[in-house]
């Protein structure tokens, strides 16, 4: 009798494991998203976050050099990022209507507006709350493909279909709903491109959990851009005119 109220004790402890395992893979697109959003610090939290002024540095070429780093966000869709390096700055902007750079590291000191396939990134970029957040709202379509292994974790696996044709996939951590790797396919000037960013080390902000550590490049490249933020600033003042195309001396 003992043993048989054992093992119906473990076939009672597998059905119930199993009825879990089920729910976790049955989760709809709009329980993940909610539960990225209260992962994140709440609705009302992300809403109160205006601007995120993100600091420290740029590490390419396999770390062998090393940029200050400075990005700046601020709703609805505003986005610069700056890298330096001897007395030499990268710029890239976006106004929520055109996109522009200098880039002195190619020998242009003056700056450029740059094309509808190249301010895609920062447009994406712009997005303090992520691509999920509000997604119906951007025009976006979200798909569940249940969970991937990342690196170790099996993370669940969505699809976000922008409304301008690109594709992100992003996956989330089955523990804390977070962010952890977005892949993005584009095409950009008639090429095909897949670019994976790796997401960590969140830290909060007014309230809000945002990563300090990314890392990007081409899929599959060995060489990959890593960023490390070491100070991160919510709800700062912030000059408009900073986003925007300089004007003409």
């Amino acid at each position: 009798m003992h043993r048989r109220r054992i093992i119906s004790f473990i076939s009672a402890a597998l059905t119930v494991t199993a009825g879990v395992a089920q729910n976790e893979n049955q989760l709809t697109v709009d329980q993940l998203v909610s539960k990225n959003i209260e992962a994140k610090g709440g609705a009302d939290a992300l809403k109160a976050l205006q601007i995120l002024r993100l600091t420290g540095k740029m590490l390419i070429q396999q770390g062998q050099i090393e940029l200050a780093y400075l990005e700046i966000k601020k709703r609805p869709d505003e986005v610069r990022t700056e890298a330096s390096l001897q007395g030499m700055t990268q710029i890239e902007a976006y106004d929520g209507k055109e996109g522009w750079k200098v880039s002195p590291f190619f020998g242009r000191k003056d700056p450029e507006r740059m094309s509808a396939d190249d301010v895609k990134a920062l447009v994406e970029d712009s997005e303090i709350d992520g691509p999920l957040v509000d997604w119906k709202e951007k025009g976006s379509t979200v798909e569940y493909f249940g969970t991937e292994d990342v690196d170790g974790t099996n993370a669940h696996k969505l699809k976000v279909v922008r409304k301008n044709g690109d594709v992100s996939f992003v996956y989330l951590d089955p523990g804390h709903f977070l962010e952890i790797r977005v892949v993005t396919q584009r095409t950009r000037h008639g090429a095909y491109e897949e670019v994976e960013t790796d997401l960590g080390d969140y830290e909060k902000a007014g309230g809000v959990f945002v990563p300090t550590s990314f890392e990007s490049g081409r899929k599959g490249a060995p060489d990959k851009q890593r960023i490390i933020i070491d100070k991160v600033e919510a709800n700062v003042p912030v000059d408009d005119s900073i986003f925007h195309f300089p004007a003409s001396k």
